[in-house]
């Protein structure tokens, strides 16, 4: 019988262990909710949010309800703004790392 392992679980280790792969989850999520695809970026950000801060300590810090933070992140989620602002801030402290949007100009 193969072994096989959740991707959830191999995300969270490797996140967990190696800050650099963190800091690329949260680049994707930023560059996908920038570039029109929020269904996958709340999805990698649910991810990463499991992997570092957890979903209660996500919730103390942002001071919005567990639940709420859970559905705002599930793909069919809807986070306000504001919202995703102090997601983004939460987890932009706990990797200890800043972000610029720098623009491209399309050809």
């Amino acid at each position: 019988m193969a072994l096989t392992r959740s991707y959830k679980h191999t995300i969270a280790e490797r996140a967990q262990r190696d800050p650099e792969f963190a800091q690329a989850l949260l680049d994707e999520a930023a560059t996908l909710f920038l570039n029109g695809e929020p269904e996958m970026a709340r999805i990698i950000l649910r991810d990463l949010v499991n992997a570092t801060v957890g979903f209660e300590e996500l919730a103390k810090e942002t001071a919005r309800p567990s639940k709420s933070l859970h559905r705002m992140l599930s793909a069919k989620g809807n986070p306000s703004m504001d919202n995703l602002a102090a997601i983004f801030a939460v987890i932009r402290a706990t990797l200890g790392v800043n972000m610029e949007v720098h623009a491209v100009r399309a050809s």
